[in-house]
């Protein structure tokens, strides 16, 4: 018996030492393709090149949401929508902006790179803010100036309904595929090497959603007021022009910009693990040290780095497992797959209950485009002549923002940094959650809010004497749960997506605003179903004086504070990613960036 145990040692100590060598050259002829293929780093990139990118980003923000911010009133009042249908059709629309996020960071982490897939989806969005003010010139609004909430539009053709939707579908596709990926070309120009790097590439993402708001500033202001006074065909020209400008912008820094090399489809690399795995279903896992990995610095995975053993999900180690039956198949990833693959998978689980935890907040988060907006609509917004729109109130919430993001860079980081001795000062994970609380708190003030518009609601009139300068405290609150909630997504999930998903990390903080969107549609239409049986009007009629929106904020609250509950668990559960960031590697890599510089 003892005999045959060293036999199968002996079988398996060949296997792993064939398999090692058949992979050795591959491996060194991988390292010489860096070493001489690789992009010159130096003088590239850095914060000159980065703010090109944060100019496109509040360009293109500004032209996206020219479109968006008001969108729920251009279906009430040119489309003769009803609310809830106006409400439910928005939460569509700006889904699909999130989910198309999803395609571009595929096609970017695939394919196509960073860089061009930015430039073909910021095309995309031009032709589609194009042909938005060519349909409203043409064939929405008619007569002229309509739409204002005085003056009624014409039913519009089928034509020119179908080229509106197209236009907006079109709009929705290029910023959903350009933002994220914006996001991890705008990390992409700091060496996160170093510790320099590190530090520049974390403010870089404070930044850019810094630039989102400066952006969306003037769209939730002057071109709000413009559109509301019935100039919807204005407003969607200034959007195409600001695109245009955001384009070049963007182009203007193409010899400059520090690339990053895609790392080929994902898809596969996860597939084969799983495949892998379920061959060995009978196999116990190998020990840490006895895993199958590439020698060298550099993984199996073009163009990432390697990703040391973690001890979540055991059972995927058998896919790294060698066995007697990988001499068969020799560099067959759907048989054998390195520790950095395995990893790469079990990178993507972990995120995932973090990620569908914040959906809940994307639900509180859409409510400012639809039904904030319909709210103030139906609350006094005069001031002296002057009626405030609307949709300009979310003014309050990027004003929110924009301060908020100073006072947690300055005040909280350092504070908190002096209290538990971190670094960062909170963790991804802890601002993700404070910024969950502070939004359920938002819709609670949202819900008070109501319960007082009704109160001051004359029989027979539309709108509620009460001052729209009520809705300012759900407003600021929403602005300063984002600062906590999507800056600290978009960290948390760039910093914790392997090389080879980086885009895919980025997209997934937008993609939970996809699924926020069509989730708050549903909520809609259960509530709506549920509160109109009857007879009754609902709690969000077309008539908002004989519903009850108050109670669908505080279900939306409850529901937050469930959410938060479940949030609270996986966070404790999450262990972060463990890349290899040896001294070896690190100083390979700068020997290898320096015999570059040379050639």
């Amino acid at each position: 018996m003892a005999a045959v145990e060293n036999s199968t040692t002996e079988i398996e100590r060949m296997a792993y030492e064939e398999i090692i060598s058949s992979r050795q050259v591959e491996d060194v002829d991988e390292n010489e393709n860096i070493t001489n293929g690789k992009d010159k780093y130096e003088n590239k990139g850095g914060w000159k090149l980065a703010s090109l990118l944060l100019v496109n980003q509040g360009l293109a923000t500004l032209a996206f949401f020219g479109v968006g911010v008001n969108l729920v009133l251009f279906l009430t009042r040119v489309l003769d929508q009803d609310n809830a249908s106006a409400a439910n059709n928005v939460s569509k629309w700006t889904g699909t902006v999130y989910l198309c996020s999803l395609i571009g960071a595929f096609l970017s982490d695939s394919y196509w790179g960073r860089y061009l897939t930015c430039a073909i989806f910021q095309l995309i969005l031009v032709l589609g803010l194009a042909l938005l003010s060519l349909a409203s010139r043409l064939f929405l609004i008619n007569p002229a100036d309509c739409g204002d909430g005085i003056r009624l539009c014409n039913t519009p053709s089928p034509l020119g309904s179908a080229m509106f939707y197209l236009s907006i579908y079109l709009v929705a596709f290029g910023y959903g595929g350009h933002q994220p990926t914006l996001a991890t070309f705008g990390s992409d120009q700091f060496d996160d090497s170093h510790q320099k790097g590190a530090n520049s590439k974390a403010a870089f993402f404070s930044y850019f959603y810094f630039a989102l708001n400066v952006g969306s500033l003037f769209s939730n202001t002057i071109l709000v007021y413009y559109e509301n006074s019935g100039k919807w065909t204005l407003g969607f020209l200034v959007s195409f022009g600001s695109a245009i400008i955001a384009l070049l912008f963007y182009l203007l820094g193409t010899p400059r910009y520090r690339y990053i090399k895609e790392s080929g489809n994902p898809l596969p690399r996860v597939a084969q693990v799983f495949v892998a795995a379920y061959r060995k279903w009978g196999v116990t896992p190998a020990t840490v040290d006895a895993l199958y990995e590439v020698e060298g610095t550099e993984s199996a995975i073009k163009g990432s780095r390697k990703i040391l053993h973690s001890d979540d999900f055991k059972f995927l180690d058998k896919a790294a497992t060698i066995t007697p039956n990988d001499l068969s198949a020799l560099n067959n990833p759907w048989r054998l797959c390195t520790v950095t693959q395995v990893e790469e998978a079990k990178c993507v689980l972990k995120m995932l209950p973090i990620w569908l935890c914040t959906i809940m907040y994307s639900v509180i988060f859409t409510q400012m485009a639809s039904l904030f907006v319909e709210q103030g609509d139906v609350m006094a917004s005069k001031l002296g002549d002057f009626r405030i729109p609307a949709a300009s109130m979310s003014a309050f919430d990027i004003c929110s923002v924009l301060i908020w993001t100073g006072v947690y860079r300055h005040i909280v980081v350092p504070l908190a940094r002096t209290l538990s001795n971190n670094p960062k000062g909170l963790t991804e994970l802890q601002r993700m959650g404070i910024g969950l609380i502070i939004g359920m708190i938002a819709m609670v003030a949202a819900g008070f809010t109501e319960i007082q518009r009704l109160k001051f609601v004359t029989p027979g009139e539309k709108k509620s004497s009460l001052s729209i300068f009520w809705q300012v405290p759900q407003y600021v609150l929403v602005g300063a749960s984002e600062v906590f909630m999507y800056v600290g997504q978009l960290e948390f999930f760039n910093a914790q997506a392997p090389d080879g998903i980086k885009s895919f990390g980025s997209s997934l903080c937008m993609a939970s605003m996809s699924l926020g969107n069509f989730v708050s549609s549903l909520l809609i239409n259960i509530v709506m179903e549920i509160t109109t049986r009857g007879g009754s009007p609902g709690w969000i009629p077309e008539d908002l004086n004989s519903g009850h929106m108050d109670r669908f904020y505080f279900l939306i609250a409850g529901l937050a504070a469930v959410d938060f509950i479940i949030y609270v668990f996986c966070a404790r559960w999450y262990t972060c990613i463990n890349l290899d960031t040896s001294e070896k590697g690190i100083e390979l890599e700068e020997q290898q960036e320096e015999v570059h510089a040379n050639v």
